[in-house]
């Protein structure tokens, strides 16, 4: 079991990756100091809670927790405040106080959603997070929790850090083939905008990466979650370093958002935004080697590198309008300098960017 630190102070807490942890699950909860007098709640999607709910379930309630669930459906749209209201009604059905904790048991939307259940529940709950898909390395980590709003996404949320992070490798494993790759797109992302060895490694172990090799995966998620752990120890509430995780993230909303949260995955839209970042890298004079290198790299993996001819322009641009990053004309941008480094642009004007946007159109 590789272990990691998220250093936020009295807010601290630890990250577990390996692979068949989760059978530890009470003795780390004892270690976070989890109450066994107050009622656990996990919140899941209706996929996941067919593949390892109950298996969490039994082993809470043999460690001497009491431990109930609530089941959201599965896909972006459960990150509404609907099934936030489920979820409070849940809890008060379960009797949970302000000693009991929520138990996120998914991907990224499920890590969101309760989190930010946990961090609005009697003004804030504890939680943990208990990540079962790749993608969630990076949503699982920092502590941004949210829901979305039909005109933006992430729009109403809340800073809330979670008790620990338990990254249990089996629960990768039956992961689809299209979200094994769509969460290596932040892995990757990772390497680009910290680490150039590390995505030199990535290119060079793609096969077995995609092939859910536990000890590739163990390691590429270690190092993904640990520049993770970096950023956010550095700048918990994004006010200049941790924004350089959103490399990517400011078109690849805005896709999420038109194409309707569903016709493209989270990590397939960031992938489009991480090049087009690159292709905007070249507009301020950086290297077209940039581009090349991570173009190649989610060519390789099986990602899209293009936005959708059907996705018209304007609303494209129109959802970025709402994004908290747009302000009085400009965009805070990240823009890669070179491979494994990047720099925080706040003079990216929205022309420049809907260039970006009509060439990823044409994009092969």
């Amino acid at each position: 079991m590789r272990e990691l630190t998220v250093e936020l102070g009295e807010r601290s807490y630890p990250i577990y990756i390996g692979q068949g942890i989760l059978t530890n699950i009470s003795a780390l909860f004892d270690r976070a100091k989890l109450s066994r007098k107050s009622p656990l709640l996990i919140v899941t999607d209706e996929s996941v809670a067919a593949l390892h709910l109950e298996r969490v379930l039994t082993l809470l309630r043999d460690g001497g927790f009491a431990a109930t669930a609530c089941v959201v459906p599965a896909g972006e749209t459960s990150k509404s405040l609907a099934q936030l209201e489920g979820i409070v009604t849940a809890a008060l059905q379960a009797g949970l106080d302000r000693n009991s904790a929520i138990i996120a048991l998914g991907g990224g939307v499920v890590g969101d959603l309760a989190g930010f259940a946990a961090a609005s529940f009697m003004r804030g709950i504890r939680f943990v997070q208990i990540p079962t898909t790749i993608l969630a390395h990076d949503s699982s980590v920092g502590g941004k929790v949210a829901v979305n709003h039909p005109m933006a996404k992430n729009i109403i949320g809340a800073f809330h850090q979670p008790e620990l992070v338990l990254f249990d490798i089996d629960l990768l494993l039956t992961l689809p083939e299209r979200e094994v790759k769509a969460g290596l797109s932040e892995v990757i992302k990772h390497g680009l905008i910290w680490d150039a060895a590390f995505t030199q490694w990535c290119d060079e172990n793609a096969d077995k990466l995609l092939g859910l090799d536990p000890e590739a995966l163990s390691y590429a998620l270690y190092i993904g979650c640990q520049v993770k752990a970096i950023v956010v120890s550095q700048d918990e509430r994004e006010n200049d370093l941790r924004a350089i995780l959103n490399l990517g993230h400011t078109i690849g909303h805005a896709l999420e958002a038109v194409a309707g949260y569903g016709e493209l995955l989270h990590g397939e839209a960031i992938a489009i935004g991480m090049v087009g970042a690159a292709k905007l890298a070249q507009q301020f004079g950086y290297s077209e080697d940039i581009h090349t290198v991570t173009k190649g790299l989610f060519v390789k993996y099986g990602l899209p590198v293009s936005i959708p001819a059907h996705l018209d322009t304007d609303r494209i641009m129109s959802a970025m309008m709402h994004d908290k990053k747009f302000k009085e004309g400009t965009m805070v941008y990240i823009i890669p300098t070179e491979i494994g480094k990047v720099e925080i642009r706040k003079d990216v004007t929205s022309q420049q960017v809907r260039e970006i946007v009509d060439l990823l159109k044409g994009e092969k």
